[in-house]
């Protein structure tokens, strides 16, 4: 059988077999030889070899059927260890989520119980804050002062802290009650003077010297007295009885009469005089020189000094009344409460909970789909401080007109980009669902939308420059633009960051719920169509709407931005998906069928890297379906050349046929 075992040898061919034999059998030569061509022997010698054969492979049948008997019992033993695995990881799999449930519980009652505490907190801090503020207060009516925080040079912060405090609360609480009265006195004196009760009028006035409002009070007496005073041709003759009436009267109202009768000579000759002279100048065109219109326009200008000497006060006035009643119509007519803006440490830990984490703390608001973002609300304001700007052109004396100026600018910047604008950003930040939110509406990317359209640059480099262009507010006003745009940017980034988030967060929902473990390791390898999965197709068409939204969104380098930074989180989370499962020689297609489809999906983002990504994942795919023999030459090839070894491993230890085909030799 040696001899047998030696014509076997690797390469088989039966011609040449049958020749090495009939060669080796004395007599079997077809030329003869040493003995002559003997077919008897030769024929012997077949019949015998026949039989060799035969029993050689009866031994080799006997060792086949023992080797298949002893692979099928040590399969059942594995199949056995398996399904204890399995059984083992399901209970496993069961704690864990009982943990994980318990977790979110418990974090869930923490939070509750943090609000809880905050609202139990908050109103006693107060009310001890309150009771200290008391205390002091009660030391200063005393007028001995003994806590330590007024006597210790060390404690003057606290102290001056203390009086802040103290002064505002009676200056607030004084102020209110010392107009109030003011008003009623003067209310008063002006009823007494019309009923012509002198008496009356002196005792009103008495009490009001002492009152901030005793200056009005005779300016209020003053105008009464000249309603109905000019009735006669002459203005003259109507003044000369006009001073004689009033100043037998301020004696016996005023302590100090002169003076009011001061007051009433300068009204008449800034108004009644004034305009007189001014109409017969203008009808009888007399000849006032060559400066004849600065002459009049200064005649005119001191008729109004006393209002532009307050001008910018009610300038302001007026622009915060226009603006707070443009929001406050444009929030009624949506039917909105302007809520405030969370703050306190409660707030911030709840959001950083929130960032770190995907635990449910409360739902995310609802605005259904309103951005509280309004171009005719932006323009009306825009309008209202242009004109204004050009009031303030006009009216400011030119010392003051850059001061003047910003001072507006600073009106536009609190209603139109805090009360308004960031008021807004906030209300989108508190809507952005949390990434593990099913169905979430990314409603954030609307306000994005609709704050782009918004555009103020005009307003401020028209109306706004020309006016403090050659003073020092024009740093002041550069400055606080920059200061405002880029806190707006900072919302607006982290609004798009954790919108993103939850983009991949729905793509992760679908995959977890869609992808079966079944899809990458069919049981009938021979039935399996070959084409993507359903997990594969819903994500690859949420992904198209996505990028669609994204694009309408925004504009400029903006969209690139946002695509190039969505594509790549994107890319991670099907890398990491798909490093969850193990392959079959079919499964391993169809993870490349998947590949190849998000990959057509990354092409709508258009940016060069994500696509590079994806040609990159679907070569490490290519891991999973080549011969043994051929993976050092896919490793070495010109997508996988310069990727780490340990992520060529990794993909290739996804292959089911990873330990009995040896595949670590070939990493080794």
């Amino acid at each position: 059988m040696a001899t047998t075992a030696q014509l076997f040898e690797e390469p088989f061919d039966a011609d040449e077999y049958i020749e090495r034999l009939a060669w080796r059998t004395p007599g079997g030569g077809s030329k003869g030889g040493a003995e002559a061509f003997d077919p008897k022997k030769l024929l012997e010698e077949f019949v015998n070899h026949i039989e060799e054969l035969k029993q050689l492979d009866e031994r080799i049948q006997r060792k086949v059927e023992k080797l298949e008997q002893q692979c099928h019992r040590e399969a059942k033993e594995f199949a056995h260890k398996v399904q204890d695995l399995q059984r083992s990881n399901q209970v496993a799999f069961q704690h864990f989520q009982e943990l994980d449930e318990h977790i979110s519980y418990v974090a869930t009652k923490v939070c509750h119980l943090g609000d809880q505490l905050e609202g139990v907190n908050t109103p006693r801090q107060r009310a001890v804050e309150a009771q200290r503020l008391m205390t002091y207060f009660n030391e200063f009516l005393d007028g001995e002062l003994r806590s330590d925080v007024f006597n210790n040079p060390d404690k003057i912060k606290e102290a001056a802290d203390i009086i802040q405090k103290l002064h505002l609360i009676t200056c607030v609480y004084l102020k209110g009650k010392y107009h109030d009265l003011e008003r009623q006195l003067i209310q008063e004196f002006t009823a007494a003077q019309r009923r012509g009760e002198i008496g009356r009028m002196r005792e009103v006035a008495a009490v009001l010297l002492h009152f901030k409002g005793y200056a009005h009070c005779v300016d209020v007496y003053i105008k009464q007295c000249q309603e109905g005073a000019y009735m006669r041709n002459d203005v003259f003759e109507d003044i000369a009885i006009l001073c004689q009436r009033v100043n037998k009267q301020v004696g016996e109202v005023f302590c100090s009469p002169e003076t009011v009768m001061a007051k009433l000579i300068q009204s008449i000759f800034e108004n009644r005089i004034q305009a007189h002279v001014k109409e017969r100048l203008e009808e009888t065109h007399f000849n006032l020189g060559s400066d004849k219109h600065t002459f009049l326009s200064k005649l005119i200008k001191n008729i109004f000094s006393c209002y532009l000497e307050s001008y910018i006060d009610m300038e302001r006035q007026y622009l915060q009344n226009r603006s707070g009643l443009i929001l406050q119509r444009y929030y009624d007519s949506k039917n909105h409460q302007k809520r405030p803006v969370g703050t306190g440490s409660m707030q911030e830990l709840k959001e950083r909970i929130r960032q770190r984490t995907n635990l449910p703390l409360g739902p995310s608001i609802d605005t259904h789909g309103e951005t509280f973002l309004s171009q005719e609300v932006v323009v009306n304001l825009l309008q209202e401080t242009r004109h204004a700007f050009e009031r303030c052109n006009k009216l400011s004396d030119p010392a003051d007109l850059p001061k003047n100026a910003f001072s507006i600018f600073l009106l536009l910047v609190e209603y139109l980009c805090v009360d308004h604008i960031d008021y807004a950003l906030e209300i989108g930040l508190s809507a952005i669902p949390s990434p593990d939110a099913k169905n979430a509406n990314l409603y954030f990317l609307d306000v994005v939308q609709q704050l782009l359209s918004l555009r103020f640059d005009k307003q401020f480099n028209d109306h706004l420059m020309p006016l403090i262009s050659s003073s020092p507010k024009l740093t002041e006003c550069l400055h606080k633009k920059k200061e405002v745009i880029e806190q707006m940017e900072v919302k607006l980034d982290t609004g798009i960051d954790r919108t993103l988030n939850c983009m991949i967060g729905q793509m992760k929902h679908i995959l977890v719920t869609e992808q079966k473990k079944t899809d990458f390791k069919p049981e009938d390898e021979n039935n399996v169509m070959i084409q993507y999965t359903t997990a594969c197709s819903k994500v690859c068409a949420y992904v198209s709407k996505q990028v669609e939204r994204v694009r309408r969104s925004m504009d400029g380098k903006n969209v690139d931005t946002v695509l190039t930074e969505l594509g790549v989180r994107f890319h991670r989370l099907i890398h990491e998906h798909l490093q969850q499962f193990s392959y079959s020689s079919m499964g391993g297609m169809l993870a490349i069928c998947d590949v190849a489809e998000y990959r057509r999906s990354a092409k709508d983002f258009r940016v060069p890297l994500v696509l590079q990504l994806f040609d990159t994942l679907h070569a490490l795919c290519n891991l999973l379906v080549v011969a043994p023999d051929n993976l050092k030459q896919v490793c070495s090839g010109e997508q996988l050349t310069n990727l780490d070894r340990n992520l060529l491993h990794a993909f290739v230890q996804l292959r089911v046929d990873y330990r009995s085909a040896r595949l670590g030799r070939h990493f080794s």
